[in-house]
């Protein structure tokens, strides 16, 4: 039997605030929850924020005040709004009011003299250029008279025409929760994310090892675009260009899947498979159909699935913003010049589906955690639902390279049809919905739409609900689909579909048929839905859907597996991991959790292996690592062989 790919844990960081215990996914409708848990979801908020501080039994606030926790979150609550999901651009990476550029000048001799200037003697070029005459300024200077012309490059500096960013929460570091030695942006936020994802399970590490074989467990974790900013790519292509020293750090750290490589080295010791799949917006469910693919297959038994994107800098940014894919300011001003507005709004930067002009880059670290249904049941692991297909498909030949083309049609067809298997034909018409890739472009609106709306009048659904989360997170290029997929674990939690916000009407070149836009949240229910449809489209043709199960369509589907007994089992086991991830929650409110880094951790070499011809035994892993193998090829081969 080929194992479900059930959803045991899930953390990250996003501009909604960390990921576990649904804490992003209630910011999108804190408005809309119980008094309880939108009051837990605001603490935790605050702390990320430095607002909150827990100390000796007490809450503080900031300046180390005793407070009132109850209504000194109330009170900052406009606080923590403003300063998370999509906002104008802070100035805590850069200043987007004094980007620094060069631009070149020839500086010329007049008739009578030549151009003069003073340079320190360490300052002069390695190679002295031709025409260059030297003389002693005293002091340890130069003088420097060049007869003719000189190019030079001046500094300059300019303000960013884009001043919109999906960015973390306002005063949230992740450099400062671990010693982060000079780590890019996006490992950082790899460390938090990961260790966040991997604590809210409930479940000690050891726990799982003790029931997995360390060959068993597998990683897949990366970015699309690497690590650009400068602890990493970006500053190994500027350093010698801005006059200062290349890092032994930059190339190194720079690696797209580095995010898994440091889930291995510095959080989890992990022995098993690793890598990842680079698809542009569409990385994370190539990661996940990787990590689902190992566990229906049972050659791994539980897989850790995530993206890492950083891509706020001056230099992505332009790249986009050259490309003409971002909305900028004064895109945004055109956009609302109805309403006279002397500013731009930036919270409503993306309006997916909407009247609009290009999409809003935003940042975001995700990670999911998955097992077969059999170690999910023996762990008493939490379940949050289960992956049960994923598609991806290129898009043929293309005019463009950014252009959409007929893929993404293919893996929505599949994609249904897979869900539809599972929940048959009313589950998919009545119990579905869809998580669109919606980036608020106006070719995005409306081809996505005609698929979408194709699509329904082939399956007879006649009000399929479509909603776009980055109207709240913007575009994290690579972790735009595990945005999707935590968010919509939350749906299940609390039966609230996150409305586009940002979009105040559905623009008249969006196909609608068949289709239902919500632009308000949308009440259905904790078990009102069976099944949610993610979809991706990527540059290049990288197109991908995933379908997406149910806890409770999960669990009625371990039940007729497993039976009622094992369930019973199950049941009573959980009770225990649940009070763990509960524990968690409430330590990493107060700020006692910590981030799991562990450098220089009980580093391995061959002295802790014991190898046989059948199996190795590795220090610290309980179970052994077995070498017998199976050839797939037995067919092919000389039965009387040695």
């Amino acid at each position: 039997m080929a194992g479900l790919p059930v959803i045991i844990g899930f953390g990250g960081i996003n501009p909604a605030g960390r990921s576990s215990l649904h804490h992003g996914y209630r910011r999108l409708v804190l408005d809309q929850l119980a008094t309880a848990d939108a009051m837990q979801t605001r603490a935790s908020l605050a702390g990320l924020m430095g607002l909150l501080q827990h100390k000796n039994g007490k809450w503080l606030d900031a300046d180390g005040n005793p407070i009132e926790l109850h209504s000194y979150l109330q009170r900052i609550d406009p606080v923590l709004k403003a300063g998370t999901l999509i906002r104008k651009l802070e100035k805590n990476l850069f200043d987007p009011d004094q980007l620094l550029f060069h631009k070149r000048a020839t500086l010329h001799a007049d008739s009578e003299q030549p151009v003069t200037f003073l340079i320190k003697r360490q300052q002069l070029p390695d190679q002295i250029p031709l025409g260059w005459l030297l003389s002693d300024a005293g002091n340890g200077q130069v003088r420097v008279e060049v007869p003719i012309s000189l190019n030079v490059l001046t500094e300059n500096f300019r303000r960013s025409p884009v001043n919109s960013a999906g960015q973390l929460p306002s005063g949230f570091d992740p450099k400062d929760l671990y010693q982060s030695r000079n780590h890019p942006r996006g490992l950082q936020m790899t460390v938090f994310g990961a260790s966040d994802a991997i604590q809210s399970m409930g479940i000690e590490w050891q726990t799982v090892l003790q029931h997995v074989p360390a060959d068993q467990i597998s990683v897949y974790a990366g970015s699309s675009m690497s690590q650009l900013d400068y602890e990493g790519n970006g500053g190994l292509l500027q350093a010698r260009l801005l006059g200062k020293k290349v890092s032994s750090k930059q190339l190194a750290l720079g690696f797209a899947e580095m995010p898994a490589d440091f889930i291995n080295a510095y959080v989890l010791g992990n022995l098993g498979t690793t890598g990842t799949n680079a698809a542009a917006c569409a990385t994370f469910l190539y990661n996940l159909r990787q990590g689902m693919r190992d566990i229906r297959s049972g050659s791994h038994r539980l897989v850790i699935v995530g993206t890492s994107e950083a891509p706020l800098t001056p230099e992505v940014m332009d790249g986009y913003t050259t490309m003409g894919a971002l909305v900028d300011d004064a895109a945004l001003l055109a956009l609302d010049k109805h309403k006279g507005l002397s500013e731009p709004d930036h919270r409503r930067a993306c309006r997916p589906f909407g009247d609009n002009a290009g999409f809003t880059l935003g940042e975001s670290a995700q990670f999911v955690i998955l097992c077969d249904d059999t170690l999910a049941l023996e762990m008493g692991a939490n379940i949050h639902g289960a992956i049960n297909d994923v598609f991806v498909n290129a898009d043929g030949y293309k005019k463009s390279i950014s252009s959409p083309g007929v893929g993404n049609y293919i893996t929505m067809a599949k994609a249904m049809a897979a869900t539809q298997q599972v929940i048959g034909d009313k589950g998919l018409q009545q119990r579905s919905y869809v998580q669109a890739h919606g980036t608020g472009t106006p070719q995005n609106r409306t081809t996505e739409s005609h698929i979408f709306s194709t699509l329904a009048k082939t399956w007879g659904i006649e009000n399929w609900p479509v909603t776009a989360l980055k109207t709240y997170f913007g575009h994290s290029l690579a972790s735009a689909s595990a945005d999707q997929l935590v968010n919509s674990l939350g749906v299940w939690r609390y039966g609230i579909i996150p409305g586009i916000a940002g979009t105040e009407s559905i623009a008249a070149d969006v196909h609608q048929d068949k289709l239902d836009f919500l632009l308000q949240h949308k009440e259905v229910g904790r078990d009102g839905i069976d099944a949610v449809l993610l979809n991706a489209k990527g540059f290049g043709g990288n197109n991908a859907t995933a379908s997406v199960l149910a806890p409770h369509v999960t669990l009625e589907m371990l039940t007729r597996r497993h039976g009622a007994a094992a369930m019973k089992t199950w049941q009573d086991r959980n009770q225990h991991v649940q009070e763990r991830a509960t524990s968690y929650d409430e330590a990493a409110r107060r700020g006692d959790a910590e981030i799991i880094y562990r450098f220089d951790h009980n580093v391995l070499d061959a002295t802790g292996l014991t190898i046989s011809r059948d199996r190795m035994q590795v220090k610290g892993h309980p179970n052994p690592i077995s070498l017998q193998t199976e050839s797939t090829y037995n067919d092919m081969l000389d039965s009387g062989r040695d």
